[in-house]
């Protein structure tokens, strides 16, 4: 019966394999290599569509952000420099004429500052000043304390709220909110802190403060282009919020018909173009590699599955002597190195284990990783395996299956 030529085939095969254990090991290096990399590839891909959707989540589904700047970078940097920048009198008239959006926030940037507390300090934080209706659209999570109230948002009130990042390196100790840092030499009172929220693609996020807008004019000047994050209440609402903010930008800007605007809206979309890209060449690089490191694991294992064969020439021509038929023959070697595949596959889930569990531990910007292996993955690399197995012990299990039992046995 088949079960019992393949039970039979595979308690030979695991005497052989046995018997020349480091020669083994050393042929299934090939299948170890390309598990790897289908392991790695798959669990780097949805660690990538995770941080896509942790990054959409962040900066809003239904949110466009009216800017200076194209995000993407599709036009070119000096044209968009050179652009007038969007002033307070047009966020102002932006936002009174909006009929369709649910909100519209204004805010503006200055990158890399100094916040002092005492001795310490931290560089590289940027300070954006906005409104208290700002925590609506793209803030993130209070940890501590609070955002900024109405009444903050109309009168001097020098408050503000920290990121994770900056945080953690002015109050490792913790309990920062009613405590005092320094901004530009000016003293402010921390309001709220916020929760981690940075991602792979807007990892920068956490080393940021808030402060009320009319301070933060007061500290940098009045004269800086802002960005208006347009809430449009519901992505079945986009479209529309979309033709009629970039409508009314051109009136306001006064762009005549048919010029192109001198402005951008911006949108989550944004990042899953840029993410598409990133996941084509982790893709393409994964793939490529795993290919190599199965056609190099084919050929080692064929190799060795021959020099097999060839060792056991006599063993082949008793069998047949004995009564073994040319498939029971077959099904020996076939097992044997898919065997040997197996146990590549599993010496390389071991090892993507290892390094996946020594990554999501050791390096927290991989918080956007997943400690576990795709379970699909799991089953695509298994499943290679055994067909690399097979293709590999094919042309040295039908040499041997179509020896002569004579000539075998003359093997000496």
């Amino acid at each position: 019966m088949l079960w019992h030529e393949l039970l039979e085939g595979f308690h030979i095969a695991q005497q052989a394999i046995a018997s020349n254990a480091m020669r083994s090991f050393l042929t299934t290096l090939g299948v170890v290599i390309g598990v790897t990399f289908v392991i790695l590839t798959g669990w780097a891909l949805n660690g990538l569509d995770s941080a896509l959707e942790q990054t959409i989540t962040l900066i809003g589904t239904d949110v466009l952000y009216v800017d200076k700047f194209d995000w993407s970078g599709g036009n070119r940097w000096a044209d968009m420099r050179n652009r007038k920048n969007i002033n307070t009198a047009q966020v102002d008239q932006l936002i009174e004429r909006l009929t369709t959006a649910q909100t519209a926030v204004p805010s503006v940037q200055q990158w890399n500052n100094t916040i002092k507390r005492g001795n310490q300090y931290v560089e590289g934080v940027a300070v954006v000043g906005t409104l208290s209706g700002y925590t609506d659209i793209a803030v993130g999570n209070i940890a501590e304390g609070r955002f900024f109230v109405p009444v903050e948002d109309t009168y001097r009130s020098y408050s503000v709220v920290l990121g994770y990042n900056v945080v953690n390196a002015l109050f490792s100790e913790g309990n920062a909110i009613g405590k005092t840092v320094k901004i530009r030499g000016t003293t402010f009172t921390v309001v709220g802190t916020l929760e981690k929220q940075g991602t792979l693609l807007l990892d920068f996020v956490d080393n940021q403060v808030y402060i009320p807008l009319n301070i933060f004019r007061s500290l940098y000047g009045a004269d800086r282009s802002m960005t208006i994050a347009v809430k449009a209440g519901g992505e079945e609402r986009l479209d529309e919020v979309r033709l009629e903010t970039r409508g009314l930008m051109r009136q306001i800007r006064n762009i005549a018909p048919g010029r192109p605007d001198d402005f951008s809206i911006n949108e989550s979309k944004v990042f899953r173009e840029s993410l598409a890209n990133i996941r084509l060449s982790v893709w393409g690089v994964g793939i490529g590699m795993t290919i190599l490191s199965f056609v190099v694991g084919i050929i080692g294992i064929m190799n060795i599955m021959f020099v097999s064969v060839t060792e056991r020439t006599r063993e082949i021509g008793i069998r047949k002597a004995l009564g073994a038929r040319r498939r029971s023959i077959l099904y020996q070697f076939l097992v044997e190195s898919t065997m040997l595949c197996c146990a590549g596959a599993l010496a390389g889930f071991v090892l993507c284990s290892a390094l996946i569990l020594v990554i999501t531990i050791g390096f927290e910007s991989a918080s956007f990783l997943s400690p576990f292996i795709p379970p699909n993955m799991l089953g695509i690399a298994s499943v290679t395996a055994l067909i690399v197995g097979i293709l590999a012990g094919m042309l040295p299990a039908l040499r041997a299956s179509r020896m002569n039992p004579v000539d075998a046995l003359r093997k000496e």
